[in-house]
């Protein structure tokens, strides 16, 4: 049997994701902390430990068989080359426009500037409305972009609000709720289909135990 490979996102989704590996035998069998690609305990599964951003193109292009990432990276890279068959339920929080919260009423002749590292996702829900913004691409430090000027709003993802509020900012609209989801290689699901679908079996299985469970 060939070795199924699962791309897995660093960060608060490996966090949330290897509860729900662990009582399958999915767990990584060696130190995340240090090395990228490492076995899971049952034999036959490798692990990858890798940027989320990076998830959706390994699986695509075959190096990963599944993959665990936000919908977030899936609604900004382009999730159609892929299947999507599992919404995990976890890692859970919302994309949403946030603006300074004494900022002056807005001028409606004048481009918004909106800082993110979301443009493919800002573009399409700005024009969605009919409206045209200039849009700032950031990788960090969001909440900075409004405080000294760079852009009128911020689109980032939300978890409590309390990054925004100790910047003093504000949510103003929810574009869209946020969950970590199972994307699978379409090649994959026709080649391994005896290994990934026990697999997404037991993992909706779980997702729903923990539903249950509150």
């Amino acid at each position: 049997m060939s070795t199924l490979t699962i791309a897995l996102s660093k960060g608060r989704i490996l966090d949330d994701t290897l509860p729900l590996l662990a009582p399958l035998g999915l767990d990584p069998a060696g130190d995340i902390d240090r090395l990228l690609r490492v076995p899971a305990r049952t034999p036959g599964v490798s692990l990858l430990i890798i940027r989320p951003t990076d998830v959706p193109t390994y699986v695509e292009y075959g190096a990963a068989d599944i993959g665990i990432v936000g919908k977030d990276v899936l609604m900004e890279h382009g999730g159609a080359a892929l299947y999507e068959p599992l919404d995990l339920n976890i890692a859970r929080c919302r994309l949403s426009v946030a603006a300074p919260k004494d900022a002056p009423p807005r001028n409606p002749l004048q481009r918004l500037r909106v800082a993110t590292k979301y443009p493919n996702i800002t573009r399409r829900f700005f024009a969605a409305r009919g409206e045209q913004v200039d849009i700032i691409k950031l990788y960090g430090s969001m909440e900075l972009a409004p405080l000294v000027g760079l852009s009128d709003v911020i689109v980032d993802l939300v978890a409590t609000g309390g990054t925004l509020k100790a910047n003093g900012l504000v949510e103003t609209e929810i574009i869209t709720p946020i969950s970590s989801r199972i994307v699978v290689n379409k090649a994959s699901m026709k080649t391994k289909t005896a290994q990934i679908q026990p697999l997404l079996e037991q993992l909706a299985q779980a997702v729903a135990a923990r539903a249950a469970q509150g």
